[in-house]
């Protein structure tokens, strides 16, 4: 299985919000194979509590505007690791030290990745390299 063209769709919108405040190492997993209740997994860090806070109502907010409905969301509050779950695409945001330390992307080595196409307004204005 592979993921839907409408969770690639949401993801890319996700990674675009997240780009726009400043979330960094964006990294897109496809996740179909192995859960049967989500198709993507986005990872997104942010360089402080605020910054993750900030990050996480941006998607949140863009994706809502893209028809994608919030079923689940967690750790908001704290600012250290945020879950948003819409359903086919789940984002989780987090402070840099949580990243590291839970390694999702490890966890989910066996997981292709999903190019992320981002805006040039976005990393390609602050002098990131493409992945």
């Amino acid at each position: 299985m592979t993921a839907t063209p409408r969770a690639i769709e949401l993801m890319t919108i996700a990674a675009a919000a997240a780009d726009s405040k400043g979330g960094e190492d964006l990294v897109a997993l496809d996740v179909s194979g192995p859960l049967p209740l989500t198709d993507v997994f986005l990872l997104v860090t942010g360089r402080n509590e605020r910054n993750v806070v900030a990050i996480a109502g941006e998607i949140e907010d863009k994706m809502i505007e893209a028809g994608a409905k919030p079923l689940r969301r967690e750790g908001r509050q704290d600012g250290r690791w945020t879950l948003l779950d819409f359903g086919d695409v789940v984002v989780h945001v987090f402070h840099e030290e949580d990243r590291m330390y839970y390694s999702l992307e490890r966890l989910w080595k066996d997981c292709p990745a999903i190019p992320i196409q981002l805006p040039v307004s976005g990393a390609a204005a602050r002098g990131a390299t493409p992945a």
